[in-house]
């Protein structure tokens, strides 16, 4: 692995997924007469890491998500000495794009911030529920992601197809969040539109970066213990 290279990739793979997946729900979601809804959110996530994973899957294995990059080091499949420089690449990326979509969405006429795609709980929650429904959701909601992204890539599944269970996994898990959170999944998804947003949204930022990695921490720790090939899984520790 060229880790220069591939912290290149991490950084605009995520720029793309924060700018496209934000960008649906900031500028395309409540257009008047072709508002795209929850659904076309969720299904623009799930696009942005579809075509990232064929992009750059290759170069840095498409994680474009702290919490993904916690989950595959815990489970064996990512070098926990990368771990850092990846979540550096990503929270940065995340700015760029979260930055990039500000200045387009504000040379609308009658521009108001709002929440601006950020995450949030209590009264920031797109349905307002609590922060303990919250943190559940973000929690069982990237474990299960984080699930499909450890078994669609293992050695014996299917070649080829990953990127498309990937892509369909995050769409299912912004339909379900959406209405909780705004869905987040991604730390350094929560934390670019956080950092236009600031206050309210800044304040509660931990919950985006505890919630998920303990979620992906978790499925690392059980796809390891209980479905990876003992072989197949101290090779990839080395």
């Amino acid at each position: 692995m060229n880790l220069s290279k591939s912290l290149f990739a991490e950084f605009f793979g995520t720029a793309w997924l924060v700018f496209g997946g934000c960008g649906a729900a900031v500028l395309a979601a409540a257009y008047p007469g072709l508002g795209i809804g929850f659904a076309g959110v969720a299904l623009a996530f799930g696009l942005t890491v579809l075509t990232m994973a064929y992009a750059i899957g290759h170069i840095s294995g498409c994680h474009l998500n702290p919490a993904v990059s916690f989950g595959l080091a815990i489970g064996r499949r990512f070098p926990l000495a990368h771990l850092l420089p990846y979540i550096v690449a990503q929270v940065c990326g995340a700015f760029v794009g979260a930055a990039t979509l500000f200045v387009i969405a504000r040379g609308k006429p009658g521009f108001v911030l709002g929440n601006f795609a950020a995450n949030g709980y209590g009264p920031h929650s797109p349905g307002l529920y609590t922060m303990q429904s919250c943190f559940v959701a973000e929690m069982v909601l990237t474990f299960f992601f984080l699930l499909v992204i450890i078994g669609s890539t293992d050695v014996r599944a299917p070649k080829g197809f990953a990127p498309i269970a990937i892509g369909l996994g995050l769409t299912l898990t912004n339909l379900v969040g959406i209405p909780v959170t705004n869905a987040s999944i991604n730390p350094a998804r929560s934390t670019g539109p956080a950092l236009i947003v600031r206050g309210w949204a800044l304040s509660q930022l931990w919950l985006f970066w505890l919630a998920p990695v303990l979620g992906a921490v978790l499925a690392g720790l059980i796809y390891r213990v209980f479905f990876a090939e003992k072989a197949s899984a101290a090779a990839a520790g080395d």
